[in-house]
């Protein structure tokens, strides 16, 4: 005979919970270095970050006047830079209001995050394809972590009765 289904609510076991505060934390991490990243390029400003490119450059032996360096050095102008700085503050803004739905295990948040963690995981296996190596199956085994995680938390939520 089957046992009746739990009433506990998802965000009342603990360890479960404990697993949601993880990627909680992950996630508020990642939007506080996008934060850190923005605070140091705005910081630095276009100019800077043209000369440190140039210096770069040269310190490597590579050729100034085209390819990727001429192209980043493009992309440091100072309208590229404030947008480049607004995406980072938007990026950072979606990963603390998910980090925050996770720490009080809203489903929303788990359904944002598992999302877009999974949109990652086709790019990240080309990656790691491409150039085998350690970071690349860390980014790609953390990633699929989150996905278990918020997947799991998710398939939790709906076996169980609303409260």
């Amino acid at each position: 005979m089957h046992a009746p289904p739990s009433t506990a609510r998802p965000e009342d076991d603990a360890p479960h919970r404990a697993q949601l505060r993880a990627v909680a934390a992950f996630e508020a991490a990642k939007g506080a270095t996008a934060l850190l990243t923005a605070g140091g390029l705005a910081w630095l400003g276009a100019p800077q970050l043209q000369r440190l490119v140039e210096a770069a450059a040269a310190r490597l032996g590579a050729p100034l006047d085209g390819g990727r360096i001429a192209w980043l050095e493009r992309a440091l102008s100072p309208g590229n830079l404030h947008l480049l700085l607004a995406v980072l503050a938007i990026y950072a803004a979606m990963r603390f209001v998910e980090a925050w739905g996770l720490w009080r295990a809203r489903r929303w948040a788990s359904w944002l995050g598992c999302i877009g963690a999974a949109l990652y995981l086709p790019f990240e296996v080309a990656e790691l394809w491409r150039h085998p190596g350690w970071l690349p199956a860390l980014v790609l085994a953390t990633n699929l972590a989150i996905v278990w995680v918020l997947g799991r938390d998710l398939a939790r939520r709906r076996r169980q009765p609303a409260p």
